[in-house]
């Protein structure tokens, strides 16, 4: 199941972003370099209004990384080939999926192993609503 929450409108916030990655071990002696400030609209690729935001509720996506409250960014604009995770709309009911196109075959795949896959039959409506760019979750315990 997913929450269709909004189109994104562009930003003029510009972050700072540094030329070295930061370990998930130890620390890193390289802090000290400041690559360039960068907008999250450049970072995450975003053309509005062809961008927009999904909540992401279940956890039929936890092996892509997609987990239960997590917001994914969709952008229409992106033609939907097969392997990549869409947002789609099976007879009316909304789904993030990963999609499957052998063939003439068309499924709807889940990335946990207890939910199965959803082909789709005749008679069956699909409609793409765009392709998942990128997820974002928060680590706040609070949130």
């Amino acid at each position: 199941m997913v929450t269709i929450l909004s189109p994104l409108s562009p930003s003029t916030a510009r972050l700072p972003i540094y030329s070295f990655r930061v370990p998930a071990g130890f620390p890193s002696p390289a802090t000290d370099h400041l690559e360039r400030a960068i907008s999250l609209d450049e970072l995450l690729n975003l053309r509005a209004p062809h961008i927009y935001l999904v909540r992401i509720e279940g956890q039929s996506m936890i092996g892509a990384g997609i987990f239960d409250g997590d917001l994914v960014l969709v952008d229409r604009a992106v033609e939907p080939a097969h392997g990549q995770i869409v947002i789609a709309a099976v007879n009316g009911e909304p789904v993030c999926k990963r999609l499957h196109r052998r063939g003439g075959e068309v499924a709807l795949l889940s990335e946990n192993q207890g939910f199965p896959a959803r082909y789709i039959l005749d008679g069956d409506e699909l409609e793409i609503w765009g392709v998942v760019t990128f997820s974002v979750r928060s680590h706040d315990p609070k949130a």
